[in-house]
């Protein structure tokens, strides 16, 4: 499976747990929380915090897993914001020179 279609399987679980929710499913619980959108978005904060302490003790797998943890957390944040991933690749697309 490709970098590209690992991300797009990803995203579309992701909308589909946003729309579809199960009580089973780790998106459904965090983005249908009684905080709302600021459930996830503690969830980015934490994992964010995360991700920088393991760059700066310079804990490479510990770097690699909270990088994922960081990425998954910000396309639940996007599908929770009615934001298209499709639109964030766009604006990196126009950004690469």
């Amino acid at each position: 499976m490709s970098d590209a279609q690992i991300l797009e399987e990803l995203w579309s679980v992701i909308v589909d747990r946003c729309r579809n929710p199960s009580a089973a499913s780790y998106v459904s619980r965090i983005t249908h929380d009684e905080k709302g959108i600021d459930k996830v978005l503690e969830k980015v904060g934490e994992e964010s915090t995360e991700f920088i302490l393991a760059v700066k003790n310079g804990i490479y797998q510990r770097t690699v897993e909270e990088a994922a943890d960081l990425q998954f957390h910000i396309m639940v944040a996007l599908a929770a914001a009615d934001v298209a991933f499709d639109d964030v690749l766009l604006e990196l697309q126009k950004r690469r020179r």
